[in-house]
């Protein structure tokens, strides 16, 4: 009896604690538990990135039940997706960083003020790729080396999800103002609305439902702007009149140019560093296209499943990241280093589970989203080699965004500079290509390179530099 009592404290305990951290009702987390604090701001930055993964695995399964040009038409489209939106998320770093770093003085007023001047560059970037998407859908596509059919069929896609592209980058940009502040419950319910309006759009505009026409593809593409449309209003009205520790006011509105570029300055380390992925993982999906469009499918696929574990475990990279900010904002380097170390830890039992289930389950996993034997055999291969080092990843994604949180964005450009550019991009084209291993060899050069990263993050984070960092 007295066992099942402490059993049901315990439980009752973390219920509460569960209750704290998606109510966002406790901000603060330079003092205290910092077992508590990984765990109160982690479980909303979970949730956040868990349901944008479930989104993109539900979007993906009704997209495949379209056939392989539209699942083809996707793939293309996201792998440029990832590069354009590179510098949004670049600014959502930055912007995270400083903010923490003010949160962390005690300072919300300079909060504020530099959350308002990270929107202005997010806006230009924003009217660049409406305009590239808007007038250059077919030839994207066709450039990423997408058949003239597979183009002629998606084009339409590409262009309204490009040309909307505002809702996207503002919906990740102000979560990550967010963030910074310790709202992760903001974040975590901003996406939530997004993407379970998306999720419950997607299959009525696809397949068409009572008075609503089945527009295929393209419904698809309107689905998303319209969720993330209407989580970019929720997330601006928290900005202007929540009660929150951000608020934007009237005094905020005029430019700063010396915040904008500090911001800018921070910020080009992580736009270097995700274009640099996002540049490799371009140039991968183009190797694997050179062998056909059952192997991008597969690709595809198996890359929506492997977010789908991904995205959470980011979640608590994202959470470390705003612990290190805001720990070195109250001059408290050893526990922002603490912090990054256990979410690190805690990161690597999660993947390394999802790990075994993706080793063992494959192939059933990926029979949820397509019965095609050829696609099915790409798509198994590539979870089950790049889930093998989730225990690397899960180490290297933690302690590259707490250098991010830190205002250290130089670091992580380096090693994604040395490990795609350098070594996972010649690997892939020498092992598929060269030694003629096909799309396997492009997976075996992912596993590979990742986890040399990890190795290279974890090295570097030990010698403590991050912490003399100034923003």
């Amino acid at each position: 009896m007295h066992i099942l009592t402490k059993m049901l404290l315990r439980i009752g305990r973390f219920f509460q604690l569960f209750k704290i951290a998606v109510t966002g009702s406790e901000k603060e987390f330079t003092t205290g538990s910092i077992n508590r604090a990984i765990f109160l701001l982690s479980i909303p930055m979970i949730l956040e990135m868990a349901m944008e993964s479930l989104f993109a695995v539900v979007d993906i399964y009704f997209v495949s039940h379209l056939g392989v040009n539209a699942i083809t038409t996707v793939g293309l489209t996201e792998s440029v997706l990832t590069l354009v939106y590179t510098g949004a998320m670049g600014l959502s770093m930055a912007a995270t960083a400083m903010i923490a770093r003010r949160t962390g003085e005690k300072d919300p007023d300079a909060a504020s003020h530099a959350a308002m001047q990270s929107l202005y560059p997010g806006l230009a970037i924003s009217v660049l790729v409406s305009v590239a998407g808007i007038f250059f859908s077919k030839d994207i596509l066709l450039m990423m080396g997408a058949a003239k059919e597979v183009a002629d069929y998606g084009y339409v896609y590409t262009k309204i999800v490009l040309g909307g592209n505002i809702v996207v980058i503002l919906l990740f940009l102000i979560n990550g103002i967010f963030r910074g502040a310790g709202d992760a419950a903001l974040a975590m319910r901003s996406l939530w609305i997004a993407n379970g309006l998306n999720i419950i759009l997607c299959p009525l505009l696809i397949s068409g439902w009572g008075p609503v026409p089945a527009l295929g593809l393209k419904g698809a593409a309107i689905a998303t702007f319209i969720g993330r449309g209407i989580g970019v209003a929720y997330q601006l009205y928290h900005l202007v009149k929540g009660e929150n520790l951000i608020r934007i006011t009237r005094k905020h509105l005029a430019p700063a140019w010396e915040v904008i570029a500090a911001i800018l300055k921070i910020a080009v380390g992580a736009t270097a560093q995700m274009l640099i992925a996002s540049a490799s993982w371009i140039f991968l999906v183009r190797i694997i296209s050179h062998f056909g469009k059952d192997a991008v499918a597969g690709y595809t696929i198996a890359i929506r499943v492997i977010i789908f574990t991904i995205l959470p475990a980011w979640g608590m990279a994202n959470a470390a990241a705003a612990l290190v900010g805001q720990n070195l904002g109250a001059q408290q380097p050893d526990r922002a280093a603490t912090s990054a170390w256990r979410a690190a830890f805690f990161n690597m039992l999660f993947l390394g589970a999802v790990a075994i289930v993706f080793m063992t389950g494959a192939p059933t996993i990926i029979g949820f989203f397509t019965n095609d034997a050829v696609v099915t055999g790409y798509a198994v291969q590539c979870i089950r080699l790049m889930s093998g080092g989730y225990i690397f990843y899960a180490y290297g994604m933690v302690l590259t965004q707490s250098f991010n949180g830190a205002g250290d964005t130089r670091t992580p450009m380096l090693i994604n500079l040395f490990a795609m550019w350098m070594f996972q991009m010649p690997l892939a084209y020498t092992l598929s290509v060269w030694l003629n291993m096909g799309p396997v060899g492009v997976f075996w050069a992912i596993a590979i390179s990742e986890s040399a990263a990890a190795v290279a993050a974890i090295l570097l984070f030990r010698r403590g530099n991050w912490q003399q960092v100034k923003i």
